[in-house]
């Protein structure tokens, strides 16, 4: 229940068109037990963030075509500022070429659908690291367990909301406390080496750091910096998202690359309009499995 707390600091923005809330913001909930993510009742969305000034929180509201803020905690004017990036207000879907009659027909049908950025690259790049090669539901149990536990109650109405741990105290996670999360060691030793790193200056030297390839870095990029070109190499459906719904065949990386070709610039996009309003394939044959390290 959202119990009544005014809040620190609050803001409205008006868009320069039309934003569809969770279409944009959305892609930073992981999974629906999310403890940093909340739908709430009224049609609001909520994020709990670790911010360059602390942890804060953030609720945004949706009032016809505008957008209310609310935030609290010591980053709560960060997170207001941030806002209009984060529901996408930098972005230009109109400047994305039209190759296929089908990408035209996404753009129209799309319409809402902007590139945001939460400029946080790290709260972007773990999760990331966690869903490594492993189905959702795993990376999403560790994320859970490791934010509850490590993570500090966010500031503001909603109760059992967790703000993420930040950058400098995963490298002080106990390897007892990753085993229980369900993560091996080969991600629990990426995420304690890109502790190292400065992640927030160099966005796009993520690939410098062992462990983290192209695939890593363009789900954290795409995130955290707005990048409307990302493309996930490496990703188990993606490819076959994109070939199935541009030319009605499955293709790998090196097709899925070779399609998205002449919308350099917007290929992110066009994926996230492939994943949305694209038509899919049937589902055939063996899908990834779910694994529990805690087990071992």
């Amino acid at each position: 229940m959202t119990r009544v707390v005014t809040a620190d600091h609050s803001r409205t923005w008006s868009p320069p068109g039309p934003v569809d809330m969770r279409a944009v913001v959305g892609l930073h909930r992981r999974g629906a037990g999310d403890p940093a993510f909340r739908y709430l009742p009224d049609g609001s969305l909520l994020r709990a963030v670790h911010t360059p000034d602390g942890p804060g929180t953030l609720i945004i509201t949706p009032q016809g075509g505008d957008f209310l803020g609310r935030a609290w905690g010591p980053g709560s004017q960060w997170l207001l500022e941030q806002m209009p990036g984060l529901l996408g207000a930098d972005d230009d879907p109109s400047s994305c070429p039209v190759h296929h009659p089908v990408v035209g027909d996404w753009l129209r049908r799309a319409r809402g659908l902007r590139i945001g950025r939460t400029d946080r690259v790290w709260e972007a790049l773990v999760p990331a690291i966690l869903e490594q090669k492993v189905v959702g539901v795993e990376a999403f149990r560790a994320w859970r367990y490791l934010v509850r536990r490590f993570g500090e109650a966010a500031p503001g109405p909603v109760p059992d909301v967790w703000v993420p741990p930040a950058q400098r105290d995963w490298a002080d996670i106990p390897v007892w406390d990753w085993h229980r999360s369900g993560i091996e060691p080969v991600r629990m030793r990426t995420i304690r080496g890109a502790t190292q790193m400065d992640v927030e200056r160099h966005a796009d030297k993520l690939t410098v750091l062992r462990g983290v390839g192209r695939w890593t870095e363009a789900e954290a990029r795409a995130r955290a910096v707005g990048d409307a070109d990302a493309v996930p190499v490496g990703d188990y459906h993606i490819p076959s998202i994109v070939g199935y719904a541009l030319i009605g065949e499955k293709v790998d990386d090196a097709g899925m690359l070779e399609l998205l070709e002449p919308y350099a610039g917007h290929r992110y996009r066009i994926i996230r309009m492939a994943e949305r309003h694209g038509v899919r394939a049937e589902r055939r044959g063996h899908r990834m499995s779910k694994r529990d390290y805690r087990a071992f």
